[in-house]
């Protein structure tokens, strides 16, 4: 047992402290902007007392998601490329549509 617990310990060490750079801490702050699009959501629906996806929700998308795409791009993850791309083309256009929905509700009161 304490030698699985050493082994796992290591583990930890090599993956989050040998490792650690630059490079690390901008997976980190994409990471913490990609899960704060969750929190402003929820907090919109608890209000609303509805399922309700505001404006942050997907500008947080975006930002977290790009930084996420140059972190991938960056360590070279196919998997984590292709869906971070493909997620980001998503953001852009529900910001859009949230854009334009905003000017229409702007110009009609």
């Amino acid at each position: 047992m304490l030698y699985y617990l050493g082994e796992i310990g290591q583990y930890l060490h090599e993956v989050f402290i040998d490792q650690f750079d630059w490079w690390t801490v901008l997976g980190l702050v994409a990471q913490f902007m990609f899960t704060m699009r969750f929190v402003v959501q929820w907090i919109a629906s608890e209000k609303a007392q509805r399922s309700v996806i505001p404006f942050a929700f997907w500008t947080f998308s975006l930002g977290g998601g790009t930084l996420l795409l140059v972190y991938a791009i960056y360590r070279r993850d196919p998997v984590f490329i292709a869906g971070q791309a493909l997620s980001t083309f998503i953001y852009i256009r529900n910001l859009q549509f949230a854009l334009r929905e905003r000017r229409t509700n702007r110009a009609v009161t």
